[in-house]
């Protein structure tokens, strides 16, 4: 039988890009993109037999680290089912005959991939929950003391950051704007 998987990935949070090329059997949908909690994925891959095919658009929907599809590369292996990377041009079972050295390329090249794939997740839902991301602001009206210090050239540059808090970099990054 031919299964496909699709998730929310960076690229397409929608899902609306993925496996629209291909005429499947039987498609699972996960509603997020994060690491945890992937539990249409666990099932289906509960469902899986020997010669199915597992249809996904890339190797970022299939895993969030190098040692997760590694897992899933392993139970494929143990299965007996193909997993069939679109955007990648692969299967599985072309990975399985790879040299080490393209390995480790590939490999590195995902690192990258998934370390993307997970901070953006993460910042979307940090946002979710109301946590400020970046830089905390610097006070308006230290900031502008710092400034009237500066121009007023009676002050060294340790005595107003002692004074105000505000730092030298942040003094000449704010004169630059």
């Amino acid at each position: 039988m031919r299964y496909g998987y699709k998730r929310p990935t960076v690229c397409d949070n929608d899902v609306t890009q993925q496996l629209v090329q291909v005429n499947l059997d039987d498609v699972h949908e996960e509603k997020h993109g994060l690491a945890k909690n992937r539990e249409v994925f666990e099932e289906l891959l509960m469902q899986l037999t020997t010669e199915d095919e597992l249809y996904v658009q890339n190797i970022e929907v299939l895993a969030d680290s190098t040692q997760q599809l590694i897992d899933v590369l392993q139970i494929a292996e143990r299965d007996e089912f193909t997993i069939i990377f679109l955007d990648e041009c692969m299967c599985s079972t072309e990975l399985f005959k790879k040299s080490l050295l393209d390995g480790l390329r590939y490999f590195s090249k995902l690192q990258s991939i998934f370390k993307r794939h997970a901070s953006t997740f993460a910042l979307q839902e940090a946002k979710k929950r109301g946590t400020v991301i970046g830089r905390p602001k610097k006070s308006d009206v230290q900031m502008q003391r710092a400034i009237e210090m500066y121009y007023s050239k009676q002050y060294t540059l340790h005595q107003i950051k002692e004074e105000t808090g505000i730092s030298k970099s942040t003094l000449y990054r704010q004169l630059d704007q």
